[in-house]
């Protein structure tokens, strides 16, 4: 065993032997003790890996066991399903800080203590809703130690793989780069006040030397005598000294302020170099990854990291501002430039405040979107947040935010000119205005619009095929606000994501298509909203992939994919069609071959039933759905199993789904398609209870028991056989005529004769009977049924007085009959 020592003035803590450094860098367990025995240098770059949102005291003293819990699971955390094992982990870490921090009982770790409560605290609040990002900011924060350490070591980067999870990321690289500037800051603070001193003494000596030139001016007034000679000898040689003390004060200033003018503008390089990168590239991915998620992809904020960079750069670049003015003054007050020498500091000062508004300008950002696709008269909601505002004090007179909506011409209006006129508004929005707000826990300032609503909307004049649902407007977020005193004003504003304003439900396929067109392919730093009118397949695939997966729980497989594509391009026969370019028109325009909607209608349709219907059955793989029917005739046929049914979605009817099964025909089997479902019929039954209904459906393609796959959605019966009010509660059971039903399995149906299925001829097409479904209504008991329904007629009979009299409609003889009502 050996004991750890740090910088920390921490405790020490121990960890198990490490006899050399090859098991040194297999043990995780050893990565903390390691981390402390780097250098000085490597060490603070270890140290700035830590803030406030994971305080290096909660790493130092809980070392052991957030490295086994990093490492022992090998967690997918882009994985919503695995949040209950961060959740897990998230309150097992905070138990054992407040375990830790109620151990410490000795004075002198009194404020570690009080840390550590804090430090629970915050992870409370923070991370209670969303455990997953406690999760990966522990893994990034080990996984920078774990490069700073392999770089240290020499360790070659692939030959040691690393925990669990931990992949290499920009986090470790950017908090180490701001620890640089950071020092570099620092350093340029020393040498401004090493300067400071140099020209006080400089002053002081000046004033001195202007004391004694007065003197001896003075003295060669006099009358010459052996004693003023003597005092003027005296004086002069002082003078001469001091002269000599003052060229050399002279020199160092000049060296010093050369050599600060050197320094901060290097500073001010890397400051520029590492904003591009914040700003450029994380907070653009961000935004783009937010925009994605419109889409239904899986967003992993990492907005907490940007804040505390954009936050770290807010102070440096404020530090540095500050030293860059402080040299101003300070040569101003002692000009003492040689007659040639360029001086740097205005340019830098001007380049320094651009740097600072355009991270102030830039970080004023929507977290939370108003909704995309956006109805008139209906409450929506936004949030706005100001990455820098707390670092900057900005909510000590706290800003107000306007919102209001603009055409897609506005915003390139504003994109080009920086401004938008007064009144200039293309709506009325309700509850348009609030006031930033400073969350002491969470650090963040912001404002949420939680009632917001659009009353009003003015359109643009259409041209050639453009509907309403094409065009595309953007709220605007506009702010004002000072800082330093009021020292510098800035006007923020930002744009929403596009949207897309409908007044009725109907419009709302065709917005979202415009809306799901945009966010998949804008491409960055385009003009407002300008996208392209073609893209190849593949990414079209993925979009359309990301949405399945995202409503549905289950994405498409290759199989669903290219059946899309050949709806899509109207092509059955296509082979190679990842690269082909699909258009605007074809994807939600053109109607579908001899249909009256788009292709666009017919997958929002599907979504849509799988998303409110159909979820279970889909994540589970109970649903073939993306097939032809060709395609089902043939699956069905090559089994030779009467009996056997598949699922697909209708071609014909929007947002259908159809049961095909394999039957006895004439002369050998027959595929036969169920009238489809719709979501009006599984508001009345579900589709498990109608399969369980239809009792000549008994194995789901390939083979497996219909009990056995949709069992556990089967409806339960009431145990209760009355009502409170003397009834008996009836339900419905579906029911195909000719096809049997609950109680036979060859039904007598009245008036319907059996089915006959057309045994196909050679050599032609085959023609799959279409047949309609019944729902009855029965008091029977019958496993699998409950109260819900399907297409067809509905026939209710429990209220009758008697059944004696012959039927004038369809009614179902085999169902138990009702019994009769109380008297």
């Amino acid at each position: 065993m050996f004991e750890v020592k740090n910088e920390n003035n921490f405790p020490s803590c121990r960890y198990g032997d490490n006899s050399s450094e090859s098991s040194d860098i297999q043990s995780p367990m050893a990565l903390w003790a390691r981390a402390q025995s780097l250098p000085p240098e490597a060490l603070q770059q270890v140290r700035a890996i830590y803030t406030d949102r994971f305080p290096i005291e909660v790493r130092h003293f809980l070392a052991s066991w957030i490295e086994e819990k990093m490492w022992s699971m090998d967690i997918d955390i882009d994985n919503p399903q695995n949040e209950q094992y961060a959740s897990s982990i998230v309150g097992d870490l905070i138990q054992q800080l407040e375990t830790k921090a109620n151990s410490m009982n000795s004075e002198e770790l009194v404020i570690t203590k009080y840390k550590l409560m804090d430090s629970a605290n915050l992870f409370k609040q923070r991370y209670a809703r969303c455990p997953l990002d406690l999760f990966r900011l522990m893994r990034h924060c080990l996984n920078a130690e774990l490069q700073v350490i392999r770089q240290v070591e020499n360790v070659p980067v692939g030959s040691v793989p690393p925990a669990a999870g931990l992949m290499p990321d920009s986090v470790a690289e950017i908090a180490q780069q701001i620890d640089v500037l950071r020092h570099r800051t620092s350093e340029t603070g020393k040498l401004l006040r090493q300067m400071e001193q140099e020209q006080e003494g400089f002053a002081l000596h000046y004033h001195e030397c202007t004391k004694l030139n007065a003197h001896l001016q003075h003295l060669q007034s006099q009358q010459p005598n052996q004693q003023n000679v003597e005092l003027e000898k005296a004086v002069s040689r002082q003078k001469n000294s001091l002269e000599q003390t003052l060229n050399q004060k002279v020199s160092s200033l000049l060296g010093l302020r050369f050599q600060l003018g050197d320094k901060l503008s290097e500073t001010v390089t890397h400051l520029v170099t590492l904003q591009c990168r914040v700003l450029d590239e994380e907070l653009i991915r961000w935004k783009r990854e937010q925009q994605l998620a419109g889409n239904g992809a899986q967003f992993n904020s990492n907005l907490d990291n940007i804040q505390d960079w954009c936050e770290s750069l807010a102070e440096i670049i404020w530090h540095n501002r500050q030293q860059i003015k402080e040299v101003e003054r300070l040569k101003q007050k002692l000009a003492i430039e040689p007659p040639g020498v360029v001086d740097v500091l205005p340019n830098l000062n001007i380049q320094i405040t651009q740097l600072l508004s355009s991270l102030v300008t830039s970080t004023f950002i929507i977290e939370k979107q108003p909704p995309q696709v956006m109805k008139t008269n209906t409450r929506f909601t936004s949030t706005v947040r100001l990455l820098v505002g707390g670092k900057l004090n900005v909510h000590m007179t706290p800003p107000q935010v306007k919102v209001t909506i603009i055409s897609e011409a506005q915003a390139n209006a504003l994109l080009k000119n920086d401004k938008i006129g007064k009144g200039e508004a293309s709506g009325e929005i309700l509850n348009n205005t609030g006031t930033m707000e400073y969350h002491q826990a969470t650090r963040q300032l912001s404002v949420s619009f939680r009632n917001m609503q659009l009353k009003k909307i003015k359109r643009a004049e259409k041209k050639g095929t453009e509907s309403v649902m094409d065009e595309k407007f953007s709220l605007l977020f506009q702010s004002q606000f000072s800082v330093g005193g009021g020292e510098l004003v800035f006007q923020v504003w930002t744009l929403s994501l596009p949207v897309v304003v409908i007044v009725h439900g109907n419009q709302e396929p065709h917005a979202w298509a415009t809306v799901t067109w945009d966010n998949a392919f804008a491409e960055p730093g385009r003009v407002p909203f300008a996208v392209p009118d073609k893209v190849p397949w593949c990414q079209v695939a993925e979009a359309l992939n990301m949405k399945f997966r995202y409503a549905t729980g289950r994405p498409l497989t290759e199989e669903n994919l290219r059946f899309l594509a050949e709806k899509a391009f109207r092509n059955p026969n296509m082979t190679d069609f990842q690269n082909q370019m699909l258009t605007w028109s074809q994807f939600c325009k053109e109607p579908l071959q001899e249909r009256s909607f788009t292709f666009w209608e017919w997958f929002y349709a599907v979504v849509k039933l799988t998303r409110e219907h159909l979820r279970q059955p889909w994540t589970d793989g109970l649903i073939l759905g993306f097939i032809r029917k060709k395609q089902a005739e043939d699956m069905l046929i090559a089994t030779g199993v009467t009996s056997t049914f598949l699922l697909r979605f209708s071609d014909s009817e929007l947002g259908g789904i159809t049961i095909a099964w394999l039957g006895d025909g004439d002369v050998c089997p027959q595929v036969f398609m169920l009238q489809p479902f719709t979501s009006k019929d599984f508001a009345i039954r579900s589709l498990p209870d109608r399969i369980a209904d239809l009792q000549h459906l008994v194995h789901l393609y390939p083979d497996i028991p219909k009990d056995q796959a949709f069992g556990k959605y089967y409806t339960p019966l009431e145990n209760q056989p009355t009502s409170n009010n003397g009834y008996v509660k009836p339900f419905l059971v579906t029911h195909v005529p000719g096809w049997g039903g609950p109680g036979q399995s060859t039904p007598s149906y009245p008036n319907t004769p059996m089915f006959q299925a057309p045994s196909p001829e050679a050599g032609s097409a085959r023609d799959t009977p279409s047949v309609a479904s019944h729902v009855s209504d029965s008091v029977s008991s019958y496993a699998g049924a409950g109260a819900q329904g399907a297409t067809g007629e509905i026939e209710y009979a429990s209220n009758m007085e008697f059944l004696d009299d012959p039927l004038d409609f369809n009614f179902d003889p085999y169902l138990n009959p009702p019994p009769f009502r109380p008297n």
